[in-house]
């Protein structure tokens, strides 16, 4: 009988279930919550209490497009940690409930190892390649901004990390500051696209080893936008398109760098992205084109697997399963988990 994995996501303000059988992915099915954007931001309470709403039809909707039955599942895995603590309840205790429903085990999987797992994930009738081992990985998203280094699919160390704001986060503040909305990455990313990145210099932090720094640029950022508007007050609208394009250079920037020092610190030169920033048209872009100057051979995932899903811990899950490694019943989600 074929190994079918049903994999819980609900890490943040996403509600979403995948099933893989046999490695392969049958499905992949995500309830998103527009109704943080009023706010600026996640708003805990309200996001358990939507995914509360969108678990079991979600489950329903995956389960039907990979023409299975909840007694054809061979094992639930779902997102432990790290993540909004309401949010992770309602995953956890919906895949204790289905496993003790079904007699099957359940595995627990961190958030950010489906991150980078994300990239073995493999689709019906599209042949990809995947990374060898060892391989580093630019982890970037709201939350995170790591390197890893990638030495089996469950033995990953971190290198390199964010000391203070994230790169998402980043981007997102400055996007609300602009008042272009939440989330903001995508918009600026939009904007960037009509501006000159070379229109307006910030910050760059000075940070040494392999960790990271944003709130320098965030501040040299706003102080731009205030000393600027002084002058003139519709300063933003102006140059919209220049700022998010300078923005957008510096983050990208920054995150290269400290790649590209990784590389030279470890020799490893084989690369992969993962987490939301990842879906970034310039980071992809500068990613690959430094690829093929300095000769590093990189995997950037499509765009739907860089946010969060579940077809990354319905992945990872598949992976646990096959070396046995299940959770106990009474395991309780870690907002704060570690690797």
């Amino acid at each position: 009988m074929e190994v079918n994995i049903l994999g819980i996501e609900s890490s943040c303000d996403d509600t979403s279930a995948a099933v893989v059988s046999g490695g392969v992915l049958l499905s992949n099915v995500i309830a998103s919550q527009a109704v943080h954007s009023a706010y600026g931001g996640v708003v805990p309470e309200l996001a358990s209490r939507a995914h509360q709403q969108n678990i079991i039809p979600v489950v329903d909707q995956a389960l039907k497009q990979a023409g299975l039955t909840a007694n054809d599942i061979s094992a639930v895995a779902f997102t432990r940690g790290p993540g909004l603590l309401g949010s992770l309840i309602v995953g956890c205790s919906f895949a204790k409930g289905f496993a003790l429903a079904g007699g099957i085990p359940m595995i627990e999987v961190n958030h950010l190892q489906g991150h980078v797992l994300s990239q073995f994930v493999h689709e019906k009738d599209k042949p990809k390649e995947d990374p060898q081992f060892p391989f580093l990985t630019l982890l970037v998203s709201g939350g995170h901004t790591q390197i890893i280094k990638v030495k089996d699919y469950f033995d990953m160390e971190i290198i390199g990390t964010t000391i203070d704001d994230a790169a998402g986060e980043a981007f997102d503040k400055c996007a609300k500051v602009m008042g272009l909305g939440y989330p903001g990455g995508p918009v600026i990313d939009k904007h960037a696209h009509q501006g000159n990145h070379e229109a307006f210099h910030f910050a760059k932090p000075n940070i040494p080893g392999l960790d990271f720094s944003f709130s320098g640029l965030k501040t040299s950022f706003l102080y731009t936008l205030r000393d600027r508007m002084k002058e003139e007050p519709d300063f933003i609208d102006t140059h919209l398109d220049d700022l998010c394009a300078s923005l957008q250079y510096t983050i990208v920037s920054i995150l290269i760098e400290k790649l590209a020092k990784a590389v030279r610190e470890t020799g490893i030169r084989q690369i992969t992205i993962g987490g939301g920033v990842a879906a970034n048209s310039e980071l992809r872009d500068t990613l690959s084109e430094t690829a093929k100057r300095r000769g590093w051979k990189v995997f950037i995932p499509e765009r739907k697997f860089t946010t969060d899903n579940a077809a990354m811990i319905a992945g990872a899950g598949y992976y646990k399963y096959l070396k046995g490694e299940f959770a106990a019943m009474d395991l309780a989600p870690d907002a704060r988990l570690k690797f």
